[in-house]
């Protein structure tokens, strides 16, 4: 008995003084559970909308003022007029328009019922869905209030989606699980490559060879960039044809967003290949970095909206949050390069960042 206590002693010194499992038993679970317990959310935080006051009497003010105050909603803009809706709605930068057609006030009080509308951007179903209840119950609410204290009447909301009339859920898996398939697949068949070169001896081989760095990764990453290029092309036409994901852009914009994407998953691949010692440390990183963050901070799933201001920021380094956006805009919305250039620019941006810092790391080295 005592040669048994002996031994499990010293495997608990053995587990305490490797810092690698002490990491994996204790700092990943609470990682994970913060990061799920934060991103994973129903409700709707700070959602940026725009309201067309065609009325602009007290009751339209106080019924604004009501929305906002809930925190569920932020007024972005005041609009002056129908067609700035679809101009909004195209940058991106609000998810719903509340409508207060005019004389609100006055048809509410002599007829006992006003029209009030609401349109919502449903290139993101859920989120479109989610946007129209949390809409209605603060008007519900609000009128309830009004009636019980004066009677003033009904207000009959008409609703409309854009985008995605029907409602469709395949708008929403079609382009997020694109993004996290080019992602894995890309990043994880590039990034156990250069290790396996390493742990079969053949690198120094390529190190010694007349080629430089640049040349290496690059001769690395082509055979790669057309074998995901079929990928991105089976994914489009099943989206297509089985899915019924409509194509409403430029074909040749949606090309060109499509394949930086894929060369950006297989820099960051070589990026992690060149740091990794092994294949199977290699595969680790790409399927636990990767994947999750892509699930869960890209806006794939999850309203980035909704999340902690801390996970807002790192949302921000995520690449399929920007090529998300970017193929969206043009698969769904139609728009074209002058309003997606900038999520281009951040990819753009990326992009090199992880073919320099792979370059460096091949002269380091050399040296």
């Amino acid at each position: 008995m005592n040669r048994f206590i002996a031994f499990v002693i010293k495997e608990f010194r053995h587990l305490l003084r490797d810092p690698r499992t002490m990491i994996v038993l204790f700092a990943i679970p609470v990682i994970q559970l913060l990061l799920f317990g934060y991103v994973i959310s129903t409700e709707i935080k700070n959602a940026r909308i725009a309201i067309l006051d065609l009325s602009k009497d007290s009751m339209t003010k106080e019924i604004a003022n009501k929305l906002r105050a809930t925190g569920y909603f932020t007024i972005e803009k005041y609009l002056n007029n129908t067609h700035d809706i679809e101009t909004e709605f195209q940058k991106g930068s609000i998810k719903e328009v509340i409508i207060f057609l005019p004389d609100f006030e006055r048809q509410l009080i002599r007829d006992g019922v006003a029209p009030l509308q609401i349109i919502a951007d449903a290139s993101d179903p859920n989120m479109a869905s989610l946007l129209d209840a949390y809409s209605r119950s603060v008007i519900y609410d609000f009128i309830e209030e009004r009636n019980h204290a004066k009677g003033v009447g009904v207000i009959k909301t008409e609703f409309r989606m854009v985008y995605n009339e029907q409602l469709r859920s395949a708008y929403l898996f079609v382009p997020g699980t694109m993004a996290l398939i080019l992602m894995l697949i890309s990043a994880l068949m590039t990034s156990i490559s250069i290790t396996r070169e390493k742990e079969s001896g053949t690198m120094e081989v390529l190190l010694v060879s007349p080629l430089r760095p640049i040349q290496i990764i690059l001769g690395k990453l082509t055979p790669y960039l057309a074998l995901s290029v079929a990928n991105m092309i089976a994914i489009l036409l099943i989206g297509y044809f089985v899915f019924k994901v409509p194509i409403n852009g430029s074909l040749i914009l949606l090309a060109f967003t499509c394949i930086l994407f894929i060369l950006l998953a297989l820099s960051l691949g070589v990026m992690i290949s060149t740091i990794a010692k092994t294949q199977q440390v290699a595969m680790i990183i790409s399927l636990i970095a990767l994947m999750l963050p892509t699930v869960l901070l890209s806006g794939f799933i999850f309203p980035i909206e909704n999340m902690p201001k801390a996970l807002q920021v790192l949302s921000i380094f995520m690449p399929p949050r920007w090529f998300l956006l970017a193929l969206k805009s043009v698969m769904l919305k139609g728009l074209g390069l002058g309003y997606i250039y900038k999520y281009l620019l951040v990819m753009i941006l990326m992009l090199s960042a992880f073919i320099i810092i792979s370059v460096r790391n091949f002269k380091i080295r050399l040296e």
